[in-house]
């Protein structure tokens, strides 16, 4: 119970601090994030990245998701299922995402608008980029806690998958220890605006 609150005390930190952020500092710290996870060698050798959309004041995923296409690389983009789960949908561009409201009061995501590949498509993947909200020096990762990225991450453990796992913050997100569960799995890299860091 105490680490279930504590996780609530910093996630809301967190986002409080991403919302002061303005939209200028938010366009700059996405295009830097962008160069940065590239220079990453597992995303620049990567022939499949499982994505993501970032949303709100989540660090911008939009430059890096471009940069891939162009590249070549076949990118997945989640699609949220009714139990929570993530299929998968592959990303052509801006133009093809979709508004996906998730409730009155709740966030609207944008999902791929065309074929489904399946659940298991992430098993295919090279590097899977996981949203969240702050890491820490053992390459923890605090998520929103929604819970569809554990799946996604025993899905890969069962399969016996073994992709590069990198998350996308804000510099001041690496934190010396993050609140963590028995099934929560330390993450490749974490790329920042700023820097790389590389977990063990």
């Amino acid at each position: 119970m105490a680490d279930d609150l504590a996780k609530r005390r910093l996630r809301a930190e967190i986002l409080r601090a991403r919302r002061r952020l303005t939209d200028d500092e938010r366009r700059a710290a996405e295009r830097s994030l962008a160069a940065r996870a590239l220079e990453l060698p597992e995303v620049a050798a990567a022939e499949v990245v499982a994505a993501y959309v970032s949303v709100g004041s989540e660090p911008g995923t939009r430059a890096l998701l471009d940069a891939l296409r162009s590249r070549g690389v076949r990118v997945l983009l989640p699609v949220l299922r009714e139990d929570d789960d993530l299929d998968w949908g592959e990303y052509e561009g801006a133009g093809s995402l979709v508004e996906v409201p998730l409730g009155t009061g709740r966030m609207t995501l944008l999902e791929p608008g065309g074929a489904r590949a399946g659940t298991d498509a992430v098993l295919s993947a090279d590097v899977v980029l996981l949203p969240g909200l702050a890491v820490d020096r053992r390459g923890m990762r605090l998520g929103r806690g929604g819970g569809s990225y554990d799946r996604v991450l025993a899905r890969l453990d069962a399969a016996g998958a073994a992709p590069a796992l990198v998350v996308l913050l804000h510099d001041a997100e690496l934190r010396d220890t993050v609140p963590t569960e028995p099934h929560d799995r330390p993450v490749t890299a974490a790329a920042t605006p700023s820097h790389l860091h590389r977990f063990p």
